[in-house]
């Protein structure tokens, strides 16, 4: 069955859409104000209506490099916003200074760009920081104490957690939880103006200390922190919680969908807890925003936890952040990875709220599928022997035309140079063969792709009796593409390079990291599972086209899979070679 005859494949399953379907539908935003950049509800009440239908927002901390599975949330939340006419916000969550950097906040950026989105919308440019809001949160937090809604906790952290209670006991009130107004406002500015060390006070909402959900029991909204921070350096030595901070962030950039994953489920009530009591109280309007969970990416032969991908390169187990082994995006876009490619993924695993794990060969197929498309065909041979054409004329060279991509006529040929000596795969010559083989062995003919029928008459032997050259003789009158081309029916087709033509070129034969589908299951340290095949370096011999070729250029090497120009080590007329995914599966294979 050929492509053009396949039935469409299903939509992947997505209720976020669902969910926006109806809120349009029944016209939920349409009232809506916006003055062009973050602000309270009076603020915006002050703007124009909203220009985008939705908006949506990728939120990363930025303490580290993102990896697959942000690839799926900025997928879903920059694809919503695109679908639905609406706007999609780059905002970073920098609220804890002591693990954030620039560095991180650089890498994200890059990569959110590098998978085809940007933070455009109707000319304005939706790029935010958590930290530019450190005026509002903290005015929010003292309308919360003033509202009794919040106080003042002199407990130490070993108290708080003996008062929290466990799942199936209630928890106790703290012994200051009754402290005035008053009191909390004074000693809430005089956290703020320093006066206190870490950790002698925290600020927590007054909810329930005996609810069933414990995230409601008098949860922690600012701590004191004497850190320097990477945005707002010196000015602030108090920070707000994550809990507390990020549904003020949506609700100060009119999010309509707050997307999240699975682990914030238990946090929603304290999201609509906190906008609601700030709504009440006019410093919000709503309609507000709201929190919708999906799935995390849970993929095979892969750790996503950012403590193992730390330990990873912290321990030199790879060569460091962008090693093409890491699921990290900077990782993946060295080895040839596509944005295209993670779209399609994105669009087939689908948005569920069911935990489920997807088999690495699905991404793998995804790039296949792109790069099948895109990827201009050339030869290189990774394991060399010489094959030497005894009746071709020494000194002499002839071109071969070769197609830049087989099902695109429209992309035109390349020519190869044919000379007397050429490079083969070591594996293409057997001296005696095993049954089914259809390749080099004497007496044998075989197609020399895109150029000459030839016959095997024997074999060269160093004294350790390896394999230094085949010998064969050619067929003058059945170069490919003439009509004695016809004159020969063979079973064996194979790839090669001119020897005199040629160029060394290093090459790394990369493969997955891990050996087993669920790294470090149990109690076993994940370290054991690395493959130790994951990464080969070799000499190959590359057709001349392949020379003068730019960094990311990708490539399918004929036989071999697709493979890419590194972006770092490749220079000009000497390119070094990552492979990106083999032609096909793999491990399926070895499995069976």
């Amino acid at each position: 069955m050929t492509d053009a005859h396949k039935p469409a494949a299903e939509p992947a399953s997505n209720f976020i859409r669902n969910i926006i379907d109806a809120d349009l539908g029944a016209g939920k935003y349409v009232s809506r104000q916006w003055r062009g950049q973050p602000g309270d509800g009076p603020q915006q009440q002050a703007g124009q209506p909203d220009p985008a239908k939705i908006r949506t927002r990728f939120p990363p901390e930025p303490n580290g490099y993102l990896h697959f599975g942000h690839a799926k949330s900025i997928c879903l939340n920059f694809g919503l916003a695109r679908d639905y006419g609406g706007a999609c916000h780059l905002r970073f969550d920098d609220t804890n200074p002591e693990k954030e950097s620039q560095e991180y906040v650089d890498a994200i950026t890059e990569s959110v760009k590098w998978l085809g989105y940007d933070w455009q919308f109707n000319g304005q440019t939706n790029l935010y920081f958590a930290s530019n809001y450190f005026d509002w949160m903290y005015r929010f937090a003292e309308a919360l104490i003033e509202g009794g809604h919040a106080y003042v906790d002199s407990q130490s952290a070993e108290d708080m957690r003996a008062n929290r209670g466990t799942l199936t006991e209630a928890g106790k009130d703290s012994p200051f939880r009754t402290r005035s107004v008053a009191e909390n406002l004074d000693l809430f500015r005089r956290m703020k103006a320093g006066e206190f060390a870490d950790g002698t006070h925290i600020l927590r909402a007054k909810i329930d200390m005996a609810a069933p959900n414990i995230n409601l029991r008098d949860p922690a909204i600012y701590r004191i922190r004497h850190v320097h921070h990477h945005n707002t350096g010196d000015t602030w030595c108090i920070y707000p919680m994550y809990t507390f901070a990020h549904p003020i962030e949506d609700a100060l950039e009119n999010i309509t969908h707050s997307i999240c994953t699975l682990e914030f489920e238990d946090q929603r009530p304290f999201y609509d807890w906190l906008l609601n009591r700030l709504a009440d109280a006019g410093h919000l309007v709503r309609p507000l925003p709201q929190q919708y969970e999906f799935s995390r990416l849970n993929l095979s032969y892969v750790v996503l936890s950012k403590r193992k991908l730390i330990q990873l390169v912290d321990e030199k187990h790879v060569a460091g952040w962008d090693d093409p082994r890491l699921p990290t995006l900077v990782g993946a876009r060295r080895r040839g990875f596509t944005a295209e490619g993670f779209q399609l993924f994105a669009e087939r695993i689908g948005v569920t709220k069911s935990d489920s794990w997807i088999d690495m060969s699905v991404l793998e197929d995804c790039m296949r599928e792109h790069l099948n498309e895109t990827a201009p065909r050339r030869i290189a041979v990774l394991d060399p022997v010489k094959l030497i054409i005894d009746n071709y004329p020494e000194g002499q060279s002839e071109l071969c035309e070769a197609p830049n991509h087989p099902q695109k006529p429209e992309w035109g040929k390349r020519t190869m140079p044919f000379s007397r000596e050429l490079w083969i795969e070591r594996e293409d010559f057997m001296e005696v063969p095993s049954k089914g083989y259809f390749r080099l062995f004497p007496g044998n003919l075989v197609r020399l792709r895109y150029g000459f029928v030839v016959k095997c008459i024997g074999c060269d032997k160093d004294a350790e009796g390896n394999i230094t050259a085949v010998h064969c003789e050619y067929m003058p009158d059945s170069k490919s593409g003439t009509p004695g081309a016809d004159n020969y029916k063979v079973k064996g087709n194979l790839h090669w390079v001119s020897a005199a033509h040629a160029y060394t070129s290093e090459v790394r034969l990369y493969d997955r990291l891990f050996a087993v589908p669920n790294p470090g299951a149990g109690e076993r340290d994940f370290l054991l599972d690395i493959n130790p095949n994951s990464k080969q370096v070799i000499q190959a011999q590359l057709e001349p086209a392949l020379k003068d070729v730019g960094p990311e250029d990708r490539f399918q090497f004929e036989r071999h899979g697709y493979f890419v120009a590194d972006r770092l080590d490749s220079k000009q007329g000497m390119p070094i070679f990552n492979r990106t995914v083999t032609l096909r599966d793999s491990w399926a294979k070895s499995a069976k």
